[in-house]
């Protein structure tokens, strides 16, 4: 009896490893960690003000809630990875030209 528990347990967690792998999102999740630090950088040096810092925020929220849509059915296919990669090139270069430009916080 100990056996067979342990050999359903044992397959369960051979099937729940590849599920996992298969909506692990490592770069993706890096890659908004670092445009947030650089989000509050910009504010923190006053290189972005209210207006910019929460539209890039909001930008951050919309490629956030499209990540988790994309996992949501358990796999995160070639497709929705290059959809959210060109998201974040995007918000990257939004980033960089509002914090770039001459409007400063007050």
């Amino acid at each position: 009896m100990f056996a067979r528990a342990f050999l359903v347990s044992l397959i369960a967690a051979a099937v729940a490893v590849p599920v996992y792998a298969q909506t692990a999102t490592p770069k993706i999740d890096a890659r908004e960690e670092r445009q947030q630090e650089r989000i509050d950088q910009g504010v923190a040096s006053g290189e972005l003000n209210k207006r910019e810092a929460a539209r890039l925020e909001r930008e951050q929220q919309r490629i956030q809630r499209h990540e988790a849509k994309a996992k949501a059915d358990g796999v995160v296919t070639k497709k929705e990875r290059r959809k959210l990669h060109r998201e974040e090139n995007r918000a990257s270069r939004h980033i960089a030209k509002e914090k770039h430009d001459r409007q400063k916080a007050r």
